[in-house]
């Protein structure tokens, strides 16, 4: 395909708002590391909120979601559904905890929870496992899409999309710091989400198509939309419902949706003005980013279904995409070349812009660990924060090169890189929910958890075939997370009872900071009131909320589901549901705002 004149505009025009608003940041951007990496800790809740869920609208998400639709129908999205889970629990328990920490990234939070050489050791290895290598590893996965969709519409060849597609965001994210990511974001997000709903408007006008009553009756659809997987079928319901929803959202470490909150997320967290704007804009993130958008893709994963019923279809119409590349996530930017003139420039710019915006946030947070949680307080700890915030400038270029480097290397398929990234977090998930309100969990704890972690992952994906593993019920994946899940748990709870805690003047200075309270602290607390350390004088005598808290988490699980599939039941014409399933998000989040009020928060 070739843009006409009217699309090259909207695209130049959208790269030169983007690389304004990284100048215009970038004013007080390079003041110091808090300006570059925390935005000066003074940003509001609907800023922060807005540029997390546009940080996760990225240009894989939606061919993620339509491989999922077409290989196992709409129910596979579970596999991500199940993580509101976790983030519920974020913000109604976590988000005030994060911010009270005051550190300046989730890493240095290891030499406020833990002390000596092991807490040194697991900063400054995660600084660069995290921020290195996973870091570079997801924004390989994004950067996979850009050159899928580049491939598909464009006929570009990989090693240009890459170059064309990084330029601007290096620029922004570079100079701007993370105030320019998030107000890029800002801007992107809105760009990206009508983008979104017009390629599924054009998607159901396709004459083969025949509009969504055409839709709803194909056959090759209908088996394809039901919410929930076959309840007759164990084979279908356990893989794809059950195990997400019972061991999956605490168990299994995933960006931007780390059981306890971590990476990218606490970073917003960290930047907001007080504890409510952290709470704020986790919940609006949780809200926007499961509730409204995955529709839009689905109706574009399910038209694909029948336009494009297999790949041999894809391939007969675009045999210039390289076989490498011939997945089924690969039908969402397939389906994007229908578009004509003038909004084939407007859908280009949002995908651009749900690229960017991925990118900018995993390029500042990267350069975050790389600067403060490894430069700064391993190679220099002397250093100047003009200093340190060029160091972060170059990391973020370094971090692009890396990323692209994988895109065009190693991988091919967005849920191959989706599935091996569950499974080396597989089983440390929980160790972050507990170490806040469990005194016993050390440093050594996370260290034996993150080897015997990565060295099961590399096993099971290396050396053991999916085929090999799987059962009449549950495929290999799902029996690889299981035993990966086992291993680590069983790894990490012995070293945590076999290992020394952590000193008494560490686990009272994190509670001071931090005042997780309940009954894991109880030892603590009342060993430093012994001392006439008085570490909960603040909440001394106060009832613990966790028990409200968690009823919060239910309500809130409770409101996003019923409006994700209260969307659905629209789209699928069954008003009557989807107006109880709306009744039923109305009044749990009339509760929520009650008990809200209740939940201190500063």
């Amino acid at each position: 395909m070739a843009l006409a004149t009217i699309d090259w505009i909207i695209v130049v025009i959208f790269f030169l708002i983007v690389v304004g608003i990284g100048w215009v940041a970038s004013r007080t951007a390079g003041k110091d590391t808090s300006e570059f990496f925390l935005g000066g800790r003074g940003m509001p809740w609907w800023l922060l909120g807005i540029s997390m869920v546009a940080c996760t609208f990225s240009a894989d998400t939606p061919n993620l979601v339509t491989g999922m639709v077409r290989e196992s129908g709409v129910a596979k999205n579970w596999a991500w559904w199940a993580f509101l889970i976790t983030g519920m629990v974020t913000v109604f328990i976590y988000a005030k905890l994060w911010r009270r920490s005051n550190v300046m990234t989730d890493l240095e939070y290891y030499e406020l929870r833990y002390s000596g050489k092991a807490a040194s050791f697991l900063r400054g290895f995660r600084a660069l496992y995290l921020g290195l290598f996973f870091n570079t590893l997801i924004m390989g996965t994004v950067t996979l899409a850009a050159i899928k969709i580049g491939a598909v519409m464009f006929n570009i060849p990989p090693l240009q999309t890459v170059i064309f597609a990084s330029l601007g965001v290096v620029i922004y994210a570079a100079v701007g710091g993370l105030k320019g990511v998030i107000w890029a974001d800002f801007f992107q997000y809105g760009i990206a989400l009508f983008g979104a709903v017009f390629a599924a408007v054009v998607a159901l006008r396709q004459p083969e198509v025949g509009g969504l009553d055409g839709l709803l009756s194909n056959p090759v659809v209908q088996g394809k939309m039901n919410f929930f997987p076959d309840f007759t079928n164990p084979a279908q319901y356990i893989p794809l419902l059950i195990i997400p929803i019972a061991v999956q959202w605490w168990s299994v470490w995933y960006p931007g949706a780390e059981p306890g909150g971590g990476g990218y997320i606490a970073q917003r967290m960290l930047a907001a003005k007080n504890e409510k704007n952290a709470i704020g804009a986790t919940m609006l993130f949780n809200f926007m980013h499961y509730a409204i958008r995955p529709w839009p893709w689905i109706i574009v994963a399910l038209a694909s279904l029948v336009i494009y019923p297999d790949l041999a279809n894809i391939h007969s119409e675009f045999p210039g995409i390289d076989p490498t590349y011939l997945k089924d996530d690969i039908a969402y930017p397939v389906m994007m070349s229908k578009l004509g003139p003038g909004w084939l420039g407007l859908i280009v710019a949002s995908l651009i812009a749900a690229y960017m915006s991925t990118i900018g946030t995993h390029l500042n947070w990267g350069s975050s660990y790389l600067v403060n949680d490894f430069y700064k307080r391993f190679v220099k700890k002397d250093a100047k924060e003009k200093e340190l915030v060029r160091v972060g400038r170059i990391s973020t270029v370094l971090l692009m090169i890396v990323a692209g480097t994988f895109a065009l290397t190693i991988m091919d398929n967005a849920t191959q890189a989706f599935n091996i990234l569950l499974l080396t977090g597989a089983g440390s998930g929980a160790i972050y929910l507990l170490r806040w309100f469990w005194w016993r969990i050390n440093a050594w704890t996370e260290i034996v958890a993150m080897i015997v972690a990565t060295v099961q992952a590399l096993i099971l994906v290396l050396a053991i075939p999916d085929e090999s593993v799987a059962t009449a019920v549950l495929d290999g994946f799902t029996v690889k997370l299981l035993i990966a899940v086992a291993g680590t748990s069983v790894a990490w709870i012995v070293t945590t009872f076999i290992t020394k805690p952590e000193s008494k003047e560490t686990l009272r200075k994190f509670y001071r900071a931090t005042r997780p309270g309940g009954p894991g602290w109880k030892k603590v607390v009342e060993e430093a009131r012994a001392d006439g350390d008085f570490i909960d004088e603040q909440d001394h005598g106060k009832k613990w909320e966790m028990p409200l808290q968690i009823l919060c988490v239910f309500i809130g699980c409770i409101v996003i589901y019923s409006s994700l599939f209260a969307i659905g039941s629209f789209v699928y014409k069954n008003v009557t549901t989807g107006i109880i399933l709306s009744a039923t998000a109305v009044i749990g989040m009339m509760l929520l705002f009650k008990f809200f009020n209740r939940l201190r928060a500063n």
